[in-house]
């Protein structure tokens, strides 16, 4: 039995796997959810080892694969990795900048067995998806492979971080997803973890801003469900504006398991910055990580939790909320959620919608992933 210390149930197999195959990009986006510090961690996971934890979490149960990073691209055995777990029965799904895509890779990944890939924007304007990425040539080349995904028969899914630097331009942003002849198409509201925490300041829009894009993509929802349009539109809401958390990754260590570049196994993306144990592939099975380990028993279920959401009535609805957050903001992970209006800790959100109002940083105050590179694009 795991090691839960409580009588909570037998957790289920972990349904979704992703492989983080690496930390580096070429990219240096102001919210990208690697940790601050993934330059000092451990050597990649070679090949064979990523097809073991691949056959490992299968034989569990595991039936969802993605692929990424940083940029899953710069791993040459990409297309190898795509193979191996095709032949294990996974649905595969790659998750790039689209940067180092090639319209031979786009073929050679359709051939390996991938299902589908989704490609990230930073805007639907040339300039500020440059600044944001980086690059000078991100938003030509992004383009270039998202027709070439299509072009190869692939699902075209899209998805783009909004913050306040590009939410102002949603409707441009949807038309170019319906040019692009989108299928599915994640409009997702900055979460705050890794540099998009450290950049909050800049990057959360206004209760305003916020608005106006969900009542514009509606518009566009309805049209396109009248003309039968295929195109679907996710609109995903910062948690820095619900009175009720999310819950985390349909729970702690429920459904998800996320296995860093080193082989670091994590229930959610961010759970590496909790002062929690977390073990490691090379030194357990996926079977004994998922179901005995520490850190993935540590907030699974309701026993861990201490008021108020120990005697709420919607405790089995959110789980707590995420425990990422309640560290980041409280020092302490098993504290509420502070998104929470029933949270003691609330006025910290409070207080950055307030400071969401005013003026913010400028997209060139924003802190990157590299500055070095990033100050070439910004003042060259």
């Amino acid at each position: 039995m795991p090691n839960t210390g409580s009588n909570e149930p037998r957790p289920g197999p972990p349904l979704w796997l992703l492989a983080e195959l690496t930390y580096r990009c070429p990219l240096q986006c102001p919210y990208c959810s690697n940790p601050l510090d993934f330059a000092q961690q451990g050597e990649e996971l070679t090949t064979e080892e990523w097809i073991r934890v691949f056959r490992e979490a299968r034989a569990m149960g595991a039936a969802q694969l993605g692929f990424s990073g940083g940029e899953p691209l710069v791993r040459q055995d990409l297309a190898v990795l795509i193979e191996a777990a095709r032949g294990m029965g996974y649905y595969t799904n790659l998750i790039t900048s689209g940067i180092g895509l090639t319209e031979q890779k786009v073929r050679d990944f359709k051939r390996a067995g991938l299902d589908h890939i989704q490609i990230s924007f930073q805007a639907a304007d040339e300039a500020v998806n440059n600044l944001l990425a980086g690059s000078r040539k991100a938003f030509a080349q992004k383009l270039a492979m998202a027709q070439a995904v299509k072009a190869q028969g692939y699902p075209m899914v899209l998805n783009f971080v909004t913050h306040r630097h590009n939410i102002d331009q949603i409707a441009e942003i949807i038309e170019l997803c319906l040019a692009l002849q989108a299928d599915f198409v994640e409009l997702a509201t900055c979460q705050f973890y890794g540099w998009a925490e450290l950049n909050r300041a800049g990057l959360l829009p206004t209760r305003e801003q916020l608005q106006r894009a969900e009542r514009i993509t509606q518009v566009y929802r309805q049209r396109l469900e009248a003309e039968g349009h295929p195109c679907k539109l996710i609109f995903v809401t910062p948690d820095y504006y619900e009175e009720r958390p999310k819950t985390c990754m349909n729970g702690w260590a429920n459904l998800f398991l996320d296995i860093t570049p080193d082989g670091t196994a994590l229930p959610c993306h961010s759970a590496r910055q909790l002062p929690v144990s977390f073990p490691n592939v090379r030194e357990h099975s996926i079977e004994h990580i998922w179901n005995d380990a520490f850190g993935f028993n540590r907030f699974r279920g309701t026993a861990w939790m201490k008021e108020p959401c120990r005697s709420c009535d919607e405790k089995h609805q959110d789980l707590g909320g995420c425990r990422c957050q309640a560290y980041m903001l409280t020092g302490n992970a098993a504290n509420a959620d502070p998104v929470c209006s029933k949270s003691p800790h609330h006025g910290v959100i409070l207080q950055a919608r307030q400071e969401a109002q005013a003026a913010g940083q400028g997209m060139v105050q924003l802190t990157l992933r590299n500055e070095k590179a990033s100050r070439l694009i910004f003042r060259g």
